[in-house]
């Protein structure tokens, strides 16, 4: 049964910092692509960040140079670093896996993020 559970989150002031953070199990992490998605009130779920299995990474255009993925294949968890946190990055973050073809969602977590 694979799991993704989903910490870190929480209410801090703009220009703050959080790091969420994702474990897995129930899947050979160091081979699943991870990632962090987020979605706010009456919208859709957009991407963040992902990272391969190898170390390669991506960002949404309105996180780069504030946000930062990275994993840890002994821990099989995968973080999200967010610094310089503005309001609109208030939402649902979820932690996604594609592992074997199949993709995993976790429960998600609230960031709030207060003006």
């Amino acid at each position: 049964q694979v799991q993704l559970v989903e910490s870190g989150g929480g209410l801090v002031q703009a220009g703050g910092s959080l790091r969420l953070s994702c474990a897995a199990s129930g899947i050979i992490f160091n081979i699943a692509a991870m990632g962090w998605y987020r979605q706010a009130p009456g919208k859709q779920r957009d991407v963040v960040a992902r990272i391969t299995s190898s170390g390669s990474t991506n960002y949404a255009d309105s996180v780069k140079g504030r946000f930062t993925i990275s994993r840890d294949n002994a821990k099989n968890t995968v973080y999200l670093q967010m610094n310089s946190l503005k309001p609109e990055d208030t939402a649902v973050y979820y932690c996604n896996a594609v592992y074997m073809g199949v993709t995993y969602w976790g429960q998600g977590t609230q960031v709030t993020v207060s003006s």
